[in-house]
């Protein structure tokens, strides 16, 4: 007879963990054993990355879920080999071969062809991806083997780095760098690169080094996340106005604190700024004192001397975060 399995006791964690995604997992896969890992009542993730890529994939839990959408919106950077002659049905080393082809491309040849990806494209979405039409994942037309029409998107490529390069042997391929806005799909990128060059193609590898300010190099990755006790799991968290990286900063006195809180506008010296991190002394509940240190309340822009708020910490939440912040609660 199996033993009953231990419920795990939830609890409000509030911070930003930047995991290294493994391969083979969804990043709702990584997310929900992280949240376990730490206990958390609240989490969500800042964009997909493919069960088969790795690398940044920055978690937030509890308060900072508020600002998630902000690195949705950021630009990011990949490392991915494209294997040249060789088309499958996915765009990626998991489909099936549908086309081989002699690679008879030049390096002059690539780094032209590279040149043309430069800046302002359109893609195609693939028809394995998460995109939804008519309320349905285009994946789950592809699994009944059927394409729907798909609009272009566009996007942009700030940087082509070519990286390595082999284009004769057994197994040609491309290794790049790839700096991009959101969007961007670079199954799509590999592809069109590869057709570009002749020959077609399917990426064999992908990994994420850099989604907005945040670097592989500062990444945990699961299994070491694992082999942590509690207390080094939960020093591992960025506090939630990492998320607002080059943001505009504003500090309120107490009264105006709380009164930006309760959603009012507040009137100052302000020049107009789209993205605004306010901070300012809070009174946690059930106590007459304002905390001594200046902690995040939430975002806002400003506008013809206004602070117009935007997404907001509540009271409770800051209570906790105060709670758990020993830097803030001395």
């Amino acid at each position: 007879m199996n033993a009953p399995r231990t419920r795990v006791q939830r609890r409000p964690v509030h911070g930003v963990l930047l995991l290294d995604k493994p391969l083979g997992l969804s990043s709702n896969q990584a997310l929900q054993k992280a949240k376990w890992l730490l206990r958390a009542e609240k989490a969500g993730h800042t964009g997909t990355l493919d069960p088969l890529a790795s690398g940044v994939l920055p978690l937030c839990f509890g308060a900072a879920t508020k600002f998630s959408q902000i690195h949705l919106d950021a630009d990011k950077t990949y490392e991915t080999v494209v294997r040249l002659g060789v088309k499958t049905s996915t765009g990626d080393a998991e489909g099936e071969v549908i086309e081989t082809r002699t690679v008879a491309c030049t390096p002059g040849q690539v780094v032209e062809a590279l040149d043309g990806f430069m800046g302002p494209i359109a893609q195609v979405p693939p028809m394995h991806s998460a995109l939804k039409k008519d309320g349905k994942p285009l994946y789950e037309y592809a699994r009944q083997g059927e394409t729907v029409e798909r609009e272009a998107r566009h996007v942009v490529i700030h940087d082509l780095d070519l990286l390595d390069m082999q284009l004769q042997g057994d197994a040609p391929f491309l290794r790049l760098r790839v700096r991009c806005s959101k969007g961007t799909y670079i199954r799509t990128l590999g592809e069109d690169i590869a057709e570009a060059l002749g020959c077609g193609g399917h990426l064999s590898m992908l990994r994420r080094t850099e989604t907005g300010p945040f670097d592989a190099s500062q990444c945990i990755a699961l299994d070491a996340l694992e082999a942590l006790d509690e207390h080094e799991r939960m020093a591992l968290l960025l506090p939630v106005q990492t998320l607002l990286d080059g943001h505009e900063t504003v500090t309120l006195e107490a009264e105006d604190a709380g009164r930006f809180l309760s959603g009012l506008r507040r009137r100052g010296a302000w020049t107009d700024h789209e993205r605004v991190a306010v901070f300012g002394p809070v009174v946690p509940t059930g106590d007459e004192s304002f905390s001594q240190e200046a902690v995040l309340l939430g975002s806002a822009h400003t506008q013809a001397g206004e602070l117009i708020p935007g997404r907001l910490l509540s009271p409770i939440e800051i209570q906790q975060i105060l709670e758990t912040s020993p830097e803030l609660a001395s």
